[in-house]
């Protein structure tokens, strides 16, 4: 998620927020009798099944619940549906059926928000800015580039708000052809559905990863990679779970080395003390995440900026508190902190971690640089080039180094990658005082040691330990 600042090389809005799947069946059979309508246009909802489920059998139940299936994805046995019956969750098993858009009816933020007005394609500046990188000099990119720049066969996948597939320090870098819109639960691979509509966020954070080193503009971590444009942000800036799950899915089917994660599932996270259908979102991304990495995909997540304390906590505890049981702890961000997720804290250009990056030991596994006030992330935005500041700009710079490991080691599965990871990261211990705003109170305070606590996790990525020959001798044991 992104944290807009004020600054005149902002000319853009930012977005506020870190093969093929297979569709679902012609239709079984009839809607059941009985079936009620709203009055209003259907909605969505994310279906999940017992493993195993058959597509046809899980076909039947939605129908059975006055529903319509629009795809089903049997590796992880989850379904997205539309119904204009209010009781469909009710119909089907307990704690089975989530809509995300129902969610935001019920609170009253339903209604269409304004729409900003469609991305302009103004001319995009030729002058070198790559002196204005300070954050990749903090990452040793620009030394790591000398070594490696990246292979095209590794493809990393932005999930995020689309990909402007027209900016020069882009257009060579992005895959058209693996590149999807998401935002219905489906995968559509129609340019209109994965190009970026009326946020930049997308288009910065791919240039973070992957933007040319032509002399021009800006220069990516990994300036050799492909790029996907997976869209799972709408054009209001919402996350539906149902659109991730689509992304994590369609990566693992197209065979994407890495994905990015600059976003928290709307309606879900962060959240403290959450319950009822939103364990079914938590479930459904649980599931296509850990499908993703069991394929050969590496994930990265930003933690999120609102500054909230992530440490889990153990289940009982969770239960007592009235979290309801969610594993991670009282609060947690959705997709970060999973498991099979590296999540990525932001740091200043003083190397200390931002103040509205989220936090917390066990949590957070490593820090990027994602900038403050007066000193943000200059990188690519439709028509040209702006600075915005966030754990969604720090997350993609984990990206790019991964896309550089997996360049230089193309047989590690993502857990070899997550520890190669840590291990090459520069150590950064808790500060002494974090009293940001000098009024004498701690501004969040920061547990673990050196080598691993929760602010920076393992560290700093450092790119060039990515690209170097051997990484250091010393135990890293990952999420």
């Amino acid at each position: 998620m992104s944290v807009r600042r004020t600054s005149a090389m902002l000319t853009c809005a930012a977005l506020l927020v870190a093969g093929q799947l297979v569709a679902a069946s012609p239709v079984l059979g009839a809607q059941a009798d009985g079936c009620g309508d709203s009055g209003g246009a259907p909605l969505r909802y994310l279906v999940v099944f017992d493993r195993g489920t058959a597509e046809s059998a899980a076909t039947s139940e939605i129908l059975a619940a006055c529903g319509a299936p629009t795809i089903y994805y049997p590796e992880i046995a989850v379904a997205v549906a539309t119904s204009a019956d209010r009781d469909f969750a009710d119909r089907l098993s307990t704690g089975r059926a989530f809509s995300a858009q129902r969610e935001r009816l019920r609170s009253g933020t339903g209604a269409p928000r304004e729409r900003l007005d469609r991305l302009g394609a103004a001319a995009v500046p030729t002058a070198d800015r790559t002196a204005e990188q300070w954050n990749m000099r903090a990452i040793n990119a620009e030394l790591a580039r000398a070594v490696d720049r990246g292979s095209r066969d590794v493809v990393v996948g932005v999930l995020d708000s689309g990909i402007d597939p027209d900016h020069p320090d882009l257009a060579a870098a992005l895959a058209p052809d693996l590149s999807a819109g998401c935002l219905t639960g489906a995968p559509d691979r129609d340019r209109a559905a994965w190009e970026p509509t009326t946020s930049p966020h997308g288009t910065h954070v791919a240039g973070t990863i992957a933007a040319a080193d032509d002399g021009r503009g800006v220069t990516g971590v990994a300036p050799g990679v492909r790029l996907a444009s997976v869209k799972v942000v709408d054009d209001h800036g919402r996350v539906d779970p149902e659109a991730v799950v689509c992304g994590f899915l369609w990566a693992a089917r197209n065979g994407l080395a890495v994905t990015n994660s600059s976003y928290a599932v709307d309606s879900w996270s962060p959240s403290c003390g959450e319950g009822g259908g939103h364990a079914v979102a938590r479930e459904a991304v649980t599931r296509a995440v850990a499908h993703a990495d069991a394929a050969g995909t590496l994930n990265v997540a930003a933690a999120t900026n609102t500054a909230t304390n992530l440490t889990p906590v153990p289940r009982a505890v969770a239960r007592s508190a009235g979290g309801g049981g969610t594993p991670g702890g009282h609060c947690a961000a959705l997709p970060a902190g999973l498991r099979e997720v590296v999540t990525v804290s932001a740091v200043t250009e003083r190397g200390v971690k931002a103040g509205y990056s989220s936090y917390g030991l066990g949590a957070i596994d490593l820090a990027a640089p994602g900038g403050d006030a007066g000193r943000c992330v200059l990188s690519t935005v439709p028509g040209g080039y702006a600075s915005l500041c966030g754990t969604s700009m720090a997350a993609p710079h984990v990206a790019g180094v991964a896309a550089l490991l997996a360049s230089t080691r193309p047989h590690h599965a993502p857990r070899r990658l997550r520890q190669a990871l840590a291990a090459g990261a520069l150590p950064v211990p808790c500060p002494a005082d974090y009293d940001l705003t000098g009024n004498g109170t701690q501004d969040a305070y920061c547990a673990g040691y050196t080598a691993y606590n929760g602010f920076y996790g393992h560290g700093l990525v450092d790119a060039l330990a990515a690209v170097s020959p051997a990484q250091p001798a010393r135990p890293v044991p990952v999420r």
